[in-house]
């Protein structure tokens, strides 16, 4: 059985279509794939909820394999807040990621934000921090006042 070679990042894709791909190898697990929508920077940083920066390509790579290790992610994004200029965008959204366990369906949600730069290969991801969230409880839509101010 031949295995097809992973669907690499686009030249000259959208923020939008780097994220859907980076969401897309998370919740297959695809390494490869997820590299590919990332910069070729050595200043590229990933924060895992709860976790320390993880600076540079190799790191991230290294991190990504550990939690792969486990299995692929099952994660969607939802709430998508874009900013967008000419060279850059900042999404920050909601992770809402859903696991079986012995009482059933447990959902967990991440808040994220990520940041595309535009370069010479298109699109790519610069940064991605993951903060924890709640267990089983939405994060609150744009305008609704959270019960904990920074």
């Amino acid at each position: 059985m031949s295995r097809s070679k992973p669907q690499m990042a686009a030249l000259m894709a959208s923020p939008d279509d780097i994220e859907a791909q980076f969401y897309e190898a998370l919740q297959r697990g695809d390494i490869d794939r997820l590299m590919s929508v990332w910069a070729d920077d050595d200043e590229v940083v990933c924060v895992h909820p709860g976790g320390p920066r993880v600076i540079g390509p190799a790191a991230i790579r290294a991190s990504f394999e550990a939690i792969f290790a486990n299995g692929a992610i099952p994660v969607v994004p939802e709430q998508v807040h874009r900013l967008h200029t000419i060279g850059s965008a900042v999404h920050h959204l909601a992770e809402r990621i859903t696991v079986q366990t012995s009482e059933g369906a447990r959902t967990a949600w991440v808040l994220a934000t990520n940041v595309y730069v535009k370069t010479a290969q298109g699109w790519r991801l610069v940064a991605h921090h993951a903060s924890p969230g709640s267990l089983d409880e939405k994060p609150p839509e744009q305008g609704e006042v959270p019960a904990t101010l920074h």
